[in-house]
């Protein structure tokens, strides 16, 4: 699975990518020139380096505040990516937990999650988050929760469909003859069979959160104002697109660059999970 996901060259370099995201997101104290709140009342909205009105302090420019665009990008990233391992981890685990037992048991219980997924998916997700964030107001606990609470049912569809197809398979018509337990059958039989489609999705569904969170801190009401965030920067940049084009562009562009790389590299993952690809 390594071998054909390092053969295909798109999704090799997009993996590079979000590794470098991540590791700028961590090491973002470091590697940032300023404090990203720090203002520069005599260098508001500055030029980048390269311009020749710009400011070899600021190599991105300034914002209106006189704060260097490259040190709130580089911290911004750690907001984008850590609400989407975050947000996905728990969707994932909520979702696959009760896939798993909605599919392998039935009954009543799988009768009651298919009308509450049903109901769920009759919101349209952004529109669900907007409405939980404008009732709460701007905090990170709220948007936790705001991109998670119906961010679960995609997971629990796919495990639940996947175990419908797993539970009468030989091996686990073989581990019940031999009288494993239900725990036993779930976790050591059922479960690695059912993860690549899983861990496919999971890194389809980052994306998703990424643009999520962006449009919510654009709107202003997603990541409070003090945490720099990419969508807030954006919102910030938008009045001054003609006379400082900097303001809104780079950070527009981090996002473009993270969501293509997450989505590129999941198509490449979903390629190599595959079991097709390696006839």
């Amino acid at each position: 699975m390594l071998k054909l996901l390092l053969a295909n060259r798109v999704a090799a370099v997009a993996g590079l990518l979000v590794v470098a995201f991540v590791m700028v997101a961590i090491m973002a104290p470091i590697l940032a020139p300023c404090d990203p709140n720090e203002q520069h009342p005599e260098a508001i909205r500055a030029a980048p380096f390269w311009r020749a009105d710009g400011d070899s302090r600021f190599l991105l420019g300034s914002d209106s505040l006189g704060r260097d665009l490259l040190s709130r990008i580089m911290f911004g990233a750690r907001i984008s990516i850590l609400l989407g391992v975050v947000v996905v981890l728990l969707t994932l685990l909520v979702g696959t937990g009760l896939g798993m037992l909605a599919g392998y048991f039935g009954g009543a219980f799988d009768a009651v999650m298919s009308r509450i997924v049903d109901t769920l998916l009759a919101f349209p997700f952004l529109i669900f988050a907007l409405a939980i964030m404008a009732a709460t107001g701007p905090n990170l606990v709220a948007l936790v929760s705001a991109l998670a609470f119906k961010g679960w049912v995609d997971f629990y569809r796919v495990a639940r469909a996947d175990v419908l197809a797993a539970r009468e398979a030989d091996y686990v018509t073989a581990a019940r003859g031999v009288g494993a337990s239900t725990a036993y059958i779930l976790f050591s039989e059922i479960l690695p069979n059912i993860v690549p489609p899983l861990i496919v999705l999971a890194a389809l569904r980052m994306a998703i959160i990424i643009i999520a969170e962006a449009s919510l801190s654009f709107l202003g009401i997603g990541v409070p104002p003090s945490i720099p965030a990419w969508g807030t920067m954006v919102a910030d940049g938008r009045a001054d697109i003609a006379s400082a084009w900097w303001i809104a562009t780079f950070p527009g562009l981090a996002i473009l660059t993270l969501v293509l790389a997450v989505n590129l590299f999941g198509e490449g993952l979903r390629d190599a999970l595959d079991p097709r690809m390696r006839q």
